[in-house]
């Protein structure tokens, strides 16, 4: 993260001339507020085709581009908002297709599991195992995983980024339990009324969009209205998810479809590397998307609650750029 150095006042600035009998430049002395201090993010789900490899391909130059920013400590954290590995991942496909393309993001990575291609009982669910550094051929792990251990496929947390906190949850829960999504309903209640006592401004993340247009594949995420309205309750600022294969933004929106000034800013970011789909529907309170474009989203969070972001295209043209003020 990065913070600005201190600034004297004028008063402090004449005290220290004095009893240090030197000369301070006017520069050094000024009454202006110090800057919000800053915190890099980028993310992006929907990563890896069926057994790719190629360094060339969508999910290669993502892979390639969020690697650079961890390497050169360009960011704070990378958000991978699930569907890692197409189509039903193993550790063996983490493993081979995965790690070669996405592994240089390990350190900064903090994940979330989506429904099917991440965790379908019956099917697969070694997520977890490769994201702990489980798997044969790979011990790294995580960034959340350093920090915390074993994380469940499954298992909420949350995090704080400098006066940002995040929730992390998984959508598999309202396809293959719903009786614990309720709880975990219960669960971003009350992390997000303890965060926000303690003065932080709220951002969750989870899988399957509910503020999205429709494709062919899926609509909004209807079942996760109970989540959309604790947000709303806390006046979370800010949510990420995936699963469309495209790109999305909202206007500041309530639980209600309403773009109003203290709503969520609703970003979908599915263009990791999967193939894209086109949109079916055109909902009002979407205010910007393409599909043709892969890429990742990358913001600055700012300690006062002010935002911006901008969407960098690795394979195409589009883009979306754009701040959000700090709340009044």
């Amino acid at each position: 993260m990065h913070s600005a150095l201190p600034r004297l006042t004028p008063l402090r600035c004449v005290a220290a001339i004095v009893a240090a009998l030197v000369v301070v430049s006017t520069a050094g002395c000024t009454s202006d507020p110090e800057p919000p201090e800053e915190v890099q993010i980028s993310a992006v789900g929907d990563m890896n085709g069926a057994e790719t490899t190629a360094l060339d391909s969508p999910s290669g130059r993502n892979g390639a581009a969020i690697t650079q920013l961890v390497e050169n400590d360009e960011i704070d954290a990378f958000l991978g908002l699930g569907d890692f590995q197409y189509d039903t991942a193993y550790c063996d496909d983490y493993v081979d297709y995965w790690e070669p393309l996405w592994g240089g993001t390990m350190p900064k990575l903090y994940w979330v599991s989506a429904p099917n291609h991440d965790w379908q009982p019956g099917r697969n669910g070694d997520l977890d195992n490769f994201m702990n550094g489980q798997c044969p051929g790979s011990e790294a792990k995580s960034a959340i995983n350093e920090e915390r251990g074993w994380i469940w496929n499954g298992e909420p947390y949350s995090k704080d980024f400098g006066n940002w906190h995040f929730a992390f949850l998984s959508s598999a829960h309202w396809r293959y339990n719903p009786e614990r999504a309720e709880e975990l309903t219960e669960w971003l209640d009350k992390d997000l009324a303890a965060a926000k006592k303690a003065g932080k401004h709220l951002a969750v993340i989870h899988h399957e969009p509910y503020f999205t247009s429709d494709t062919e594949a899926h609509e909004r995420a209807a079942d996760h209205k109970p989540w959309i309205d604790v947000m709303w309750k806390h006046r979370v600022r800010l949510t990420l998810a995936a699963s469309q294969h495209n790109y999305e933004r909202s206007c500041p929106v309530n639980n209600a479809d309403q773009c109003v000034p203290d709503g969520m800013t609703a970003f979908q970011v599915s263009t990791g590397g999967a193939s894209l789909r086109p949109f079916t529907s055109n909902p009002w309170y979407i205010s910007k998307r393409f599909s043709d474009t892969h890429g990742f989203l990358h913001v600055t969070l700012r300690d006062n609650g002010s935002f911006n972001w901008e969407f960098i295209p690795t394979t195409g043209f589009s883009t979306d750029v754009g701040w959000r003020s700090a709340p009044q």
